[in-house]
């Protein structure tokens, strides 16, 4: 069975040549100091995949290949796809009901609105978006945080009571004045 120390063991594909999630089939995961556990059908006795440093610009497989390498698939609690191509968040990730830790910094994610689909996962509580284009906007952290109330860390970075307060009351004031317009109409 699992424990929480397995989602520090973490099944690595990084840095590789992968342009695609399915690439990640024809490779073998990086070992580290202590090898991975395995179960009889050879499958990681883990909760964490790392898949950072590649070329990845979609997730279509990402199901898949979660399941072809996971011996519980559906424990997935971490997942590092920092420094690859992903341009948006990509529904599957919404999918990972367990998820707690998702690294997507270095990546090409431009619309800050992309975010709002990680509201779906209520276990998320560290999340890294630091060099996407979406960073640059005034209201980047803001945003992040009134999306992902939950979080606890974002960017490697604790969120404060105080942080949490501005968020809630940025939001507040962006939806009124989006209703303010609106009536305009």
């Amino acid at each position: 069975t699992f424990g929480s120390t397995n989602v520090k063991k973490n099944v690595k594909f990084s840095p590789f040549l992968v342009f695609s999630v399915l690439d990640a089939w024809t490779e073998t995961p990086r070992s580290s100091l202590r090898p991975l556990k395995k179960n009889p059908e050879s499958k990681y006795l883990s909760r964490a995949l790392r898949l950072s440093n590649n070329s990845i610009m979609d997730l279509c497989d990402l199901h898949q290949t979660v399941s072809h390498f996971l011996a519980e698939p559906s424990s997935l609690a971490w997942l590092d796809l920092s420094f690859n191509k992903l341009s948006h968040i990509d529904k599957v990730l919404c999918e990972l009901h367990g998820l707690r830790v998702l690294y997507l910094h270095g990546n090409n994610i431009s619309t800050l609105s992309e975010v709002d689909r990680l509201a779906v996962l209520p276990h998320l509580h560290s999340v890294t978006l630091h060099g996407n284009p979406i960073e640059t906007n005034k209201t980047y952290r803001n945003r992040v945080i009134s999306a992902l109330p939950q979080l606890k860390t974002m960017d490697f970075s604790a969120v404060t009571q105080q942080e949490r307060v501005l968020a809630k009351l940025w939001h507040q004031s962006n939806s009124r004045c989006r209703s303010s317009r609106k009536s305009l109409h």
